[in-house]
């Protein structure tokens, strides 16, 4: 292969490069904003109770493995990996390591079985196509898997509510209270629909607090970042009636 074509392949992939870059930018940057290492504890406890149930072992292994060097490695939910990466990296067993073979590790094809049940399960999405690198997932947190939604919300429904006191009438700036709304709304905007995590989702008040609206469970909703901002202190009823003539 003479130079030119090999610069012509490099400028390829550095444009597609550029196009997965371009094409998520305020999905990621909304959960770099959002993302606390403190949240941590209360992330890895979700996934080992409503995901973790729903996966096999071989899933479980791949999940925390992707997991460990996206969320916990980065503070962002992408990581590019290779299924030759995968397959030596995490699934190799300690006879195998002391005999210097692959007699204890899986092969590509349930490498790739295992991504794809991930995938089908919602637990990772595949954000872009593969380079000499990997492949660049997106590792998804409980809160945007289907499944694990519902038993969320079960889980929330079963549980005795606490009697309420004047710190947890504020849904607004009390982060357990603000998970309750999330929750409530399924970690939908109610304006768009779109889905969000506890990381991309924001509250807005239904009644300004300037026009006396409190931050009580009925007056706050999720949003999303963009509609949040867009709203401002106009009334629902309005942002919505513009909202769909500018759809229209």
């Amino acid at each position: 292969m003479d130079r030119s074509m090999n610069e012509k392949i490099a400028a390829i992939r550095k444009l597609l490069d550029q196009i997965e870059a371009d094409s998520r930018p305020e999905e990621e940057e909304a959960f770099q904003k959002g993302f606390s290492a403190f949240e941590l504890p209360d992330i890895i406890q979700d996934i080992v109770d409503f995901l973790m149930p729903l996966l096999s072992p071989y899933e479980v292994a791949f999940y925390w493995f992707m997991f460990r060097h996206a969320i916990v490695a980065t503070g962002t939910q992408h990581v590019r990996i290779s299924t030759r990466g995968m397959r030596q990296g995490i699934t190799s067993s300690a006879y195998s390591k002391g005999r210097g073979d692959d007699s204890g590790t899986i092969s590509l094809g349930q490498v790739q079985a295992v991504l794809r049940a991930l995938e089908a399960k919602g637990a990772i999405r595949k954000d872009g196509e593969p380079n000499r690198d990997g492949t660049l997932y997106r590792v998804m947190i409980p809160e945007e898997i289907k499944e694990c939604r519902v038993l969320m919300q079960e889980h929330q429904k079963s549980e005795i509510q606490p009697v309420v006191t004047e710190k947890e009438v504020d849904y607004y700036n009390v982060r357990e209270n603000r998970l309750q709304i999330y929750e409530r709304d399924d970690y939908k905007c109610r304006y768009c629909g779109k889905q969000l995590t506890r990381f991309t989702a924001t509250l807005d008040h239904i009644v300004p607090v300037v026009d006396g609206g409190e931050n009580a469970y009925e007056n706050v909703i999720t949003a999303c970042f963009s509609c949040n901002s867009r709203k401002n202190r106009r009334p629902v009823g309005d942002f919505l009636a513009d909202t769909n003539s500018t759809e229209r």
